[in-house]
């Protein structure tokens, strides 16, 4: 087959595996088309054949969890050429997807892609998660994928959850000095560990991870510390 025959059948895959209608699938080729054609696409992986397995299948893997599924509003942090959060965009057209991003030329390309693809439901939020105030406490689901150390990420994430609402990071294979610190982080954050999900979201994906985190508790009022101080300092060191 040639590559536009592989990527169809790799979509149909994406649509069988999570219920997604022909318009969806539309969608999710506009934006390979953009990652392919547009020269500023914020991203290393730009031929279409690898981005619908590194980025669109990756990310609709979250889909798996139930907390996800249910998400009205959803945050994805550092959120770059924007996945997970446009390929959630397109998979959950009834939710609110704020895509993060501090970087001005990142958040241009996500404006065009989000318009390019018809999502109207995806917004860019074109600041650090520390100064977004007006997010604080009103997401449902924060997710994050390569942003930064696990307890870096979940000093973002946890004030902008409210309470009951869930934390999705994308992750490799954790070393367990990580792991503790996150552990630690977490609890001072409000945040509970619910458990780790591994995922094959396409063939011969190896460690790839999705841990989950609960908000049990309300974050304290001192976080988020102000910008950059999640990197300089992390919790649970």
């Amino acid at each position: 087959m040639g590559s536009e025959e592989l990527i169809g059948a790799a979509l149909a895959g994406l649509a069988a595996r999570h219920d997604l209608s022909g318009g969806q699938v539309a969608q999710l080729r506009v934006l390979l088309e953009l990652l392919e054609c547009d020269e500023r696409a914020p991203t290393s992986v730009r031929d279409a054949l690898t981005a619908v397995d590194v980025h669109l299948a990756d990310s609709l893997a979250a889909l798996e969890i139930a907390a996800v599924r249910a998400a009205g509003r959803i945050a994805d942090l550092g959120s770059g050429a924007g996945f997970p959060g446009l390929a959630l965009a397109v998979a959950l057209p009834a939710s609110e997807l704020w895509l993060i991003e501090s970087q001005a030329r990142k958040c241009l390309f996500l404006e065009q892609a989000a318009t390019r693809a018809g999502l109207g439901n995806a917004r860019i939020v074109c600041a650090r998660a520390e100064q977004w105030r007006e997010g604080r406490s009103t997401h449902d689901l924060v997710v994050a994928r390569a942003v930064a150390a696990q307890p870096v990420v979940l000093e973002y994430a946890a004030p902008l959850l409210r309470l009951g609402g869930s934390f999705v990071d994308w992750r490799g294979r954790a070393a367990a000095g990580e792991e503790r610190a996150a552990r630690r982080a977490a609890e001072e954050l409000g945040l509970r560990p619910a458990g780790v999900r591994r995922v094959e979201p396409f063939a011969g994906a190896r460690d790839h991870h999705l841990h989950v985190f609960e908000k049990v508790a309300e974050t304290p009022a001192r976080f988020p510390r102000r910008a950059g101080m999640a990197r300089k300092r992390p919790l649970g060191a």
